[in-house]
């Protein structure tokens, strides 16, 4: 698990968008947590897999902006935000499995061409019949 250290992250409080009314429009409670990836001292391999996971939220300049604006209040949307936060960290220090590479066996080589065989004989039953 990656430990995000606190002056990595920034908070900043918008207005959020969307149905509300007044709320809305006049109380910021909307949470942008940009976080500096480079402070995380990140593995480069995981480096790469968050920069394809984040995909659009993070800047050319390193920093993954994350906008929680699901919640009502502040404290919500700021603990929406970092949980989201650790997520993606979660996901991107996940190794793909590697892949090991079977052969098929003799006897499924020699089902398959026994099925291959049968439809064959299906298809040429099909022909036109002809008078001996």
């Amino acid at each position: 698990m990656v430990e995000v250290p606190e002056d990595a992250l920034e908070e900043r409080f918008l207005a959020a968008s969307g149905p509300g009314g007044q709320n809305v429009n006049k109380v910021a409670t909307a949470c942008q947590l940009r976080v500096d990836v480079f402070r995380l001292g990140l593995h480069p391999e995981t480096y790469r897999r968050l920069k394809l996971l984040a995909g659009s939220r993070m800047t050319s300049s390193g920093a993954l902006v994350i906008t929680a604006r699901r919640y009502r209040t502040q404290e919500a949307n700021r603990a929406d935000a970092r949980e989201r936060l650790a997520e993606l960290l979660a996901k991107a220090e996940e190794r793909e499995a590697r892949r090991v590479k079977t052969k098929p066996s003799r006897a499924a080589k020699t089902k398959r061409l026994d099925a291959k065989k049968g439809r064959g004989a299906v298809k040429a039953g099909r022909g036109k019949v002809r008078d001996y």
